[in-house]
């Protein structure tokens, strides 16, 4: 379709062409049977032909002749066709470079951002906890309504969106996937992802994949495919439930600690990358865990430690445990502790910087 519109349009462009030339080579034709002529070389009829076509007429050269003066009353009324075929044009090529942003063909930059695969109520509830975070999203849909929903509350800076189908890996490569810090895989049912996480698997090479099981006994299948994390939604939502039945304080404050704070008040839980610069190398956990609570009013619940490749965590550990360069400790904090967190560690939170 493309083709046949640019040979449609270049075939055009070479019929209008054709007439300039031809009522020109008229012009100077008529124009040179009179003694009073002004215009006497190509150059003067070309001349003549553009200060007419642009509405500009300077008035220096001008047909004299009634065959000639027909032919500038051609040049004169065309020029608004002209006019009109270029503001056209250029309207048509400034709303195709808005659709291509908009449908996310021109690709993005971002890198250490979240790709999600599909779009749906459960995904935007999920990031719209990553934007809280500061977290940077791709998202790829298939279905070009849902991109003017994603539009209406997120901006350009915050999530980039790609039109296409799910399993043409060329327009999911736009989504700068080989540079993402966690891809999620969100579509219908098990099975469909299941398949979609072999293939992309073979794709892409070091993907973080993570899935949310309605069977969580797939769990271990999804493990073995190559996902990283496998969460099963109901094993989530029962226990939650079950704590609300017995012990509704304990699941009020679950559910606020697994969210983001998105006020003063409010307490989650985050960890935080310990680089060579941060004050707490090399400091023992216990004492670690009594200077955060005394100068941040944060509390060390945890630590993670990379052991041949598998990240281990260490649940408020016993013993002489130190804390490692490239360990992350595992805080609970309220949005003030998070604040001077940062300004003491020199690094956002989450293993997505």
């Amino acid at each position: 379709m493309q083709h046949r519109n640019r040979n449609k349009k270049i075939g055009s462009a070479i019929i209008v062409i054709a007439i300039y030339v031809t009522l020109t080579g008229l012009l100077m034709y008529f124009e040179d049977q009179s003694p009073k002529r002004t215009i006497d070389t190509l150059e003067d009829a070309l001349w003549y032909l553009v200060a007419t076509l642009t509405t500009v007429g300077y008035g220096d050269m001008y047909p004299v002749t009634s065959w000639g003066r027909i032919i500038g009353f051609v040049f004169l009324f065309s020029s608004l066709g002209v006019y009109g075929f270029v503001i056209g044009q250029i309207a048509n090529f400034m709303s195709t470079l808005s659709e291509q942003k908009e449908l996310g063909l021109n690709g993005t930059s971002f890198k250490n951002h979240v790709v999600i695969i599909g779009w749906n109520d459960f995904s935007q509830s999920v990031i719209s906890h990553l934007i809280g975070a500061g977290r940077q999203v791709a998202i790829v849909t298939k279905e070009r309504s849902h991109i003017d929903i994603i539009r209406e509350y997120y901006n350009y800076d915050q999530v980039y969106t790609l039109y296409s189908d799910y399993n043409n890996f060329d327009f999911i490569d736009k989504t700068n996937i080989r540079e993402s810090s966690v891809v999620f895989v969100n579509l219908n049912d098990d099975t469909e992802k299941l398949v979609y996480v072999i293939d992309i698997r073979k794709r892409f090479d070091n993907l973080n994949l993570v899935v949310t099981l309605d069977n969580g006994n797939l769990k271990q299948t999804f493990q073995n495919a190559g996902v990283t994390y496998a969460i099963s939604k109901n094993d989530i939502s029962s226990k939650l439930l079950a704590s609300y039945i017995y012990e509704p304080d304990v699941a009020i404050f679950s559910e606020e600690l697994i969210a983001y704070a998105h006020e003063d008040h409010e307490y989650d839980m985050k960890q935080f990358l310990v680089k060579a610069n941060n004050p707490f190398a090399g400091m023992p956990y216990d004492k670690a865990f009594l200077d955060l609570k005394m100068d941040c009013n944060v509390i060390l619940i945890g630590l993670v430690k990379i052991m041949e490749g598998k990240r281990i965590l260490l649940k408020n550990p016993e013993g002489n445990v130190k804390i490692e360069v490239e360990n992350y400790l595992v805080l609970m904090m309220d949005r003030k502790g998070q604040d001077k967190l940062k300004n003491i560690f020199h690094i956002e939170e989450g293993i997505l910087h």
